[in-house]
């Protein structure tokens, strides 16, 4: 690999892996006080399984990111699904901060399936442009889509 790629490689890991930085300095704080006190849902699985998930996750969303960043963005598609990646990296931190900052169940919500119908978006456009970007994101869909149904879930139990 050139070390031009190499760069590029650590750079779009490292920009996924700070947005799940970010809402964990909203989670953490929030874990052993508010959200301890709601009731969860049956197939809620124990705290510590979020950490590992979520890091392996946005591994895989930045070389998904690297494939699609290596075409060049002299083209519209890659800048155009650059972005969209960029748009559903947002409202992914920014459900941390709704639910486990603002302690919003319901808005937290509201901005998951935002997130949701984004990641689609973003794997129809990856798709276009490098299949495996596209087929990274999967693992990354069912997990938000199992998120969604857990954040539902606490919505109505709380």
């Amino acid at each position: 690999m050139r070390i031009n790629n190499f760069l590029k490689l650590i750079f779009a890991i490292t920009v996924s892996e700070l947005a799940g930085i970010i809402g964990s300095v909203f989670t953490v704080s929030a874990i052993q006080n508010w959200y301890a006190s709601l009731v969860k849902p049956v197939l809620n699985p124990p705290a510590w399984v979020f950490g590992p998930v979520w890091t392996t996750l946005y591994l895989l969303m930045g070389i998904a990111v690297f494939l699609v960043w290596r075409y060049g963005l002299n083209r519209k598609d890659v800048k155009i699904a650059l972005f969209i990646f960029g748009v559903q990296l947002i409202l992914n931190a920014l459900w941390s901060i709704i639910f486990f900052g603002l302690h919003s169940p319901l808005w937290a919500f509201v901005n998951i399936i935002l997130l949701w119908l984004t990641i689609l978006w973003t794997i129809i456009v990856f798709f276009k442009i490098s299949r495996p970007a596209a087929y990274l994101f999967l693992p990354y869909i069912l997990w938000v889509s199992f998120a969604m149904y857990l954040n539902y879930a606490i919505w109505i139990l709380n």
